[in-house]
């Protein structure tokens, strides 16, 4: 993210002051809180093992907003949470409060991520460690009610059959209703949809995300991703205008786009220029 310490960024007043209010009322299932209290060695490894409370590991390293690009042409994707076991296994955790309706091929692009970011040039593939990639959800995108889906690759001939190719995709949905996981899982998600939790992990949590909104230096952090991410969106609709979109087409496109359309898609649909819809879709930062 840079060191914001060095940044010449000045934020005006009056935007100051919203994202300040905003600030003030974001929790943990904000993805830069999120991601700055999962730092915690302690706090995220507990946070695993009630995930998977089957996996064994005494440390790991993390690394939070982990960018991996394996090319100019090729999307990159930047982890919330990448974690690596001792034995190099690793695992993968992101934030979503947002459904835009994409989240299997997202995971799928995530866990291809993961496998780029294990191996080096030159490594075989023998040497893939097992990987977990893990989605918080703010949302039930599978509408089953439970709390917790797992998926690994199976012999639809043979649903008992696994491929065992050491990967597992993990949805968790903080407004489950089954009694389906763990209580103290169950505390945890309730946490994330926003409830209060008398559960110890929880509480420990809820200090170490009222500690990092007490930082000075990661208030004036978010506040300025923040204002850049709104200055990104008015070039790029500003763009969109010269090459010919008004604000209701461009409204339209970002709109289609968050909920998981394709730019070839909208261009079908509503008869725009392809280029002109990849324009906006660069603009919002939105990964389809």
């Amino acid at each position: 993210m840079g060191d914001v310490n060095e940044t010449k960024d000045v934020i005006a007043p009056g935007l100051e002051k919203e994202l300040s209010e905003q600030w003030q009322k974001i929790g943990i299932c904000n993805d830069f809180v999120f991601c700055k209290v999962m730092q915690d060695e302690e706090l995220l490894k507990e946070l695993v093992h009630l995930i998977l409370p089957k996996l064994r590991f005494e440390k790991l390293s993390i690394q939070a907003q982990q960018a991996v690009e394996i090319g100019m042409d090729i999307r990159g994707v930047r982890f919330d949470i990448f974690a690596t076991l001792e034995d190099q296994r690793v695992i993968d955790i992101e934030m979503q409060v947002l459904n835009r309706g994409n989240l299997p091929k997202r995971m799928r692009f995530y866990n291809s991520m993961a496998d780029t970011q294990m191996l080096e040039k030159g490594v075989l593939y023998t040497k893939l460690q097992d990987s977990y990639v893990i989605m918080i959800c703010t949302f039930d995108y599978y509408g089953r009610g439970r709390h917790l889906y797992t998926f690994t690759n199976r012999c639809t001939e043979e649903p008992d059959l696994e491929m065992a190719d050491g990967t597992a995709k993990i949805v968790l949905n903080a407004i489950g209703t089954k009694e389906d996981v763990s209580g103290r899982l169950k505390e945890f998600l309730k946490y994330v949809a926003g409830e209060t939790s008398e559960d110890e992990y929880v509480r420990k949590l809820d200090d170490a995300v009222k500690k990092a909104k007490a930082n000075r230096e990661w208030r004036r952090e978010y506040m300025t991703l923040q204002m850049r991410d709104l200055e990104n969106r008015e070039i790029g609709m500003e763009q969109g205008m010269e090459r010919g979109i008004n604000k209701e087409q461009h409204d339209r496109i970002a709109t289609m786009l968050k909920k998981g359309k394709t730019p070839g898609e909208i261009a079908d649909f509503c008869d725009y220029p392809l280029a002109l819809i990849k324009e906006v879709q660069k603009s919002l930062l939105v990964e389809v």
